[in-house]
């Protein structure tokens, strides 16, 4: 049997819900430690995780075994969960429902 290679490179969109600004300087650099940890998780490697105070940036190397939504699914529970216990004020954080994800070239990865 051959082997099967895939390189697809994602960079990935979300947003807190109702666009909140939630993502708080204390948190910041924590939460996108975070996020790039359950990507690296799943062998979906993270290339850059970033963003603002109201949504996130992911640039990864989408794995050939995990669908993009199931991706997500895993990053936007478990960071909702965990980051709820770093601050009070974070109590009522949710993500929004959906995302946008689009394939980047190789050779624009940096540019990305």
């Amino acid at each position: 049997m051959g082997q099967s290679l895939a390189k697809q490179y994602t960079h990935i969109i979300f947003s807190t819900k109702h666009q909140q600004p939630f993502i708080i300087d204390s948190v910041e650099d924590e939460l996108y430690k975070y996020i790039g940890g359950v990507c690296k998780n799943l062998e979906c490697y993270p290339v850059q995780v970033g963003g603002y105070s109201d949504h996130i940036h992911i640039l990864c190397l989408l794995s050939k075994k995990i669908a993009l939504m199931k991706l997500l699914e895993e990053v936007k529970s478990h960071s909702s969960k965990w980051i709820k216990t770093l601050d009070k004020k974070l109590h009522n954080f949710y993500w929004q429902n959906g995302y946008g994800a689009f394939s980047v070239d190789p050779t624009e990865v940096e540019k990305v």
